[in-house]
C-alpha cells in the first residue's frame, strides 16, 4: 500500500476559498502517471502539483514537479508551483531558502521567503517567448469565440501568443465591464487551440480603478479541461514579457514590477506580483510572487 499526502492550496491570496486552488502530492516518489491523473482528476482543481525526489541524488535539483490538469499532463503551472512549495515549506517547516524544481520546461529556482511563519513563494519562470501576431482572419476567429467585438480591443494590445513555458493567447480589451460578463464559446475556443497550438486564452484590461493594480483579466482553456482559471501566474507572467517587448509599457529601468489580479468574476480574486527584468529593451528573466493558505492537509491510500 502506498500512502501519499496530498494538501489543497489556495494561492495568490492569504483568504481560504479565494484564489486559486491546486492540489498538491508531496512525496509522489512511487506514483505511476495514471495514478497521477487520477488523483487530479479526482481533485479536480485545475492543476494537481505531484512532488518527488531525483532518482539520482546526483542530479542537480532538488525536486521533480509534474503538473496535472483533471484531463491531461501540462508542462508548467505557476499557481501550482507555488502551491506545491507553499505546501513543502508548511511539511517541513522551511526556513527561507531557494529549492530548484525540474519540470518539462527546465530546471527552475524557487525561493521561499519565511515571515511569521508564514511564506511568501517567488517562481522564476521559463524563457520568454512572443509569437508573430494573428493575421485579421484569426484574431476575428479569437475575439468572437470569446464573445467580444472588434470594437472592444485596446489598439495597442496585439493578439498574439506568449509564453514562459506553458503558452497563452494575449487579448487586451478596453473595459473592465466587459471583461466581467465575458461568456466565451468554449466548443469553439477548443477547436481553434488545435488550429493555433495553444490552449489558453487570457482576456486582460488596464480599466481596473485601482492605483496597485495594474491589470484585471480571466484565463479560458477548455482544450485542456479548465473551463475558466482563477489566478493564472503563467497568463501573468508573460503578460509582463509581452507589454515590455511590444513597448505598450516604456520603461527605463532594468526591472519593471506589476500586480495582475484576476478571478473577479468567478469570486475567487488573487494577486500576481510579476517581476521582468530587462535587458536591451527586451523581458529577460520573468517571475511571480505569490502568497498561498492551506485549505487542508491529508493521506490518501493507493491500493
Amino acid at each position: 500500500m502506498k500512502e501519499v499526502i496530498v494538501y489543497q492550496i489556495d494561492s495568490f491570496t492569504k483568504e481560504k476559498f479565494k484564489g486559486n486552488p491546486a492540489g498538491v502530492v508531496l512525496n509522489a516518489e512511487n506514483m505511476t502517471s495514471e495514478e497521477m491523473q487520477l488523483i487530479a482528476r479526482e481533485l479536480n482543481n485545475s492543476e494537481t502539483a505531484f512532488v518527488f525526489r531525483p532518482d539520482n541524488p546526483q542530479e542537480n535539483f532538488d525536486y521533480h514537479v509534474r503538473y496535472f490538469t483533471p484531463t491531461t499532463e501540462v508542462p508548467s503551472c505557476g499557481h501550482a508551483t507555488i502551491a506545491a512549495l507553499y505546501a513543502k515549506a508548511q511539511e517541513d517547516q522551511l526556513d527561507s531558502c531557494t529549492i530548484t524544481i525540474k519540470t518539462q520546461i527546465g530546471i527552475l529556482p524557487i525561493h521561499i521567503e519565511r515571515e511569521n511563519n508564514d511564506y511568501l513563494i517567488t517562481m522564476t519562470q521559463g524563457k520568454f517567448e512572443l509569437s508573430p501576431v494573428f493575421d485579421a482572419s484569426m484574431t476575428q476567429k479569437i475575439v468572437l469565440a470569446l464573445g467580444l467585438t472588434m470594437d472592444d480591443l485596446d489598439e495597442k494590445c496585439p493578439v498574439q501568443i506568449a509564453s514562459t513555458g506553458h503558452s497563452k493567447v494575449m487579448i487586451g480589451i478596453k473595459s473592465n465591464m466587459t471583461l466581467r460578463h465575458l461568456v466565451p464559446d468554449l466548443t469553439t475556443l477548443t477547436k481553434l487551440s488545435k488550429e493555433i497550438g495553444c490552449n489558453g486564452y487570457f482576456v486582460f484590461t488596464f480599466d481596473t480603478n485601482e492605483k496597485e493594480i495594474l491589470t484585471n483579466g480571466r484565463m479560458f482553456a477548455p482544450a485542456i479541461g479548465i473551463t475558466e482559471d482563477p489566478v493564472t501566474g503563467n497568463a501573468n507572467g508573460p503578460l509582463g514579457g509581452y507589454f515590455i517587448q511590444n513597448k505598450i509599457i516604456e520603461t527605463t529601468d532594468d526591472i519593471f514590477e506589476f500586480t495582475g489580479k484576476q478571478g473577479e468574476a468567478i469570486n475567487r480574486i488573487g494577486k500576481v506580483k510579476v517581476r521582468v527584468s530587462v535587458k536591451d529593451n527586451q523581458p529577460d528573466i520573468i517571475s511571480i510572487t505569490g502568497n498561498a493558505v492551506g485549505v487542508f492537509r491529508t493521506t490518501m491510500d493507493l491500493k
